[in-house]
């Protein structure tokens, strides 16, 4: 008789154990997959941006800039060590002048950053040729960069501009306190 009653509570041991073993198993299985999803959401990204009519010439947003429908802009990764392009990618703004382009693959040796290329208006499709005011907006492009957001990337507005200044630009400016004179 106590043979039998030893017997019987190994089985409920052995029971016990055996579903403890059989649900850690699954949840464990569970967040392995679950660590997979979220390390291949890693290398996809969502960039996001606008484009701009710069009508003061200054190569930032004011209260008289207008925002382009249909103007064209090319994402571009080059090898930090040589130069080579990698990837390129366009996309076209939409009515509010905004456009969003999606990437995959992690490009952390890379310089990835946005230019614009088109202007869907001839008269504000002017692009700076300066070297020091070249127009692009960097955008980084891994998970190994400590930003919070693994999958969007908003990247500055790139302005076309027009050739001539607006005569309203001298009061938008007094409006930020910037002194017309230092910039016409």
């Amino acid at each position: 008789k106590k043979r039998q009653e030893s017997f019987n509570i190994f089985r409920q041991m052995a029971t016990k154990a055996i579903f403890f073993f059989f649900v850690s198993a699954v949840c464990l299985s569970s967040l392995a997959g679950k660590a997979v999803a979220d390390a291949d959401d890693f290398d996809r990204f969502q960039i996001q941006g606008s484009v701009y009519c710069d009508t003061c010439r200054v190569q930032f947003v004011t209260r008289l800039s207008q925002f382009l429908e249909g103007a064209k802009v090319k994402l571009e990764c080059r090898s930090r060590t040589n130069g080579t392009v990698t990837l390129t990618k366009e996309a076209v703004t939409d009515k509010s002048g905004s456009y969003k382009m999606e990437v995959t693959g992690d490009h952390e040796e890379e310089v990835c950053e946005l230019v614009l290329l088109q202007s869907p208006d001839s008269g504000c499709s002017d692009v700076s040729k300066e070297a020091y005011l070249r127009n692009a907006a960097k955008v980084s492009l891994t998970a190994n960069d400590g930003i919070v957001s693994h999958e969007t990337r908003i990247v500055n507005p790139l302005g076309f501009m027009v050739k001539t200044p607006s005569a309203d630009c001298p009061a938008a400016f007094k409006e930020l306190g910037i002194v017309p004179d230092v910039i016409f």
